[in-house]
């Protein structure tokens, strides 16, 4: 069992929630693999019988995800250089779980950089893509430039989905400085 062991990082606070959703056999999507953390997680919840689908723009992103992978002896992931917002073009299968993080990729060049223009889309595509039950998390980090407007857009996206399909739910460090990371929760009503 993959347990989060602490609450210090927000990714750590999301395997929390994770844990009883992602399920061996599960299709789950890594719409920003980034260094190739969720990408290793969610492939070893989901073992041999199911499948990862992640995404990144950044070839670096490959790069080091596929080191990991290769590295864990995982064969059930396919890594996507396109962007989250195409995600429909590659998964065809309803998935139990889609993770996103928001912001840019650690020890790297810090002006490519999510946007709401893509990730908007990007979510609202994910949503029809998650199985009844299924969770969306979106972590965001919005103490880059162009963060805080990527927040505020979905923000105001997820909180107008209809309470009838979805709950959304905000997790957030509150003694924290410096525009602390959230985590925004989606669940697809059964």
């Amino acid at each position: 069992m993959l347990r989060a062991k602490y609450i210090n990082k927000v990714t750590e606070v999301n395997k929390i929630y994770l844990e009883d959703i992602v399920k061996e056999g599960d299709v789950v999507v890594d719409a920003t693999m980034g260094n190739g953390y969720d990408t290793v997680y969610l492939a070893k919840k989901v073992g041999s019988q199911g499948k990862v689908y992640a995404f990144d723009v950044q070839e670096e992103a490959l790069k080091s995800t596929s080191k990991k992978i290769t590295k864990e002896q995982l064969e059930n992931v396919e890594l996507i250089l396109d962007g989250h917002e195409n995600m429909d073009k590659y998964v065809k299968e309803q998935v139990s779980c889609i993770v996103f993080n928001l912001g840019y990729l650690p020890r790297a060049k810090h002006q490519i950089i999510t946007k709401s223009d893509t990730t908007l889309p990007a979510i609202k595509k994910g949503l029809d893509l998650l199985k009844p039950n299924g969770i969306m998390s979106i972590a965001i980090y919005s103490g880059h430039e162009g963060g805080m407007e990527e927040k505020e857009a979905v923000y105001e996206f997820t909180k107008n989905l209809d309470q009838n399909y979805f709950n959304v739910m905000c997790t957030k460090f509150i003694n924290q400085v410096n525009n602390p990371p959230e985590l925004l929760l989606i669940e697809k009503k059964g």
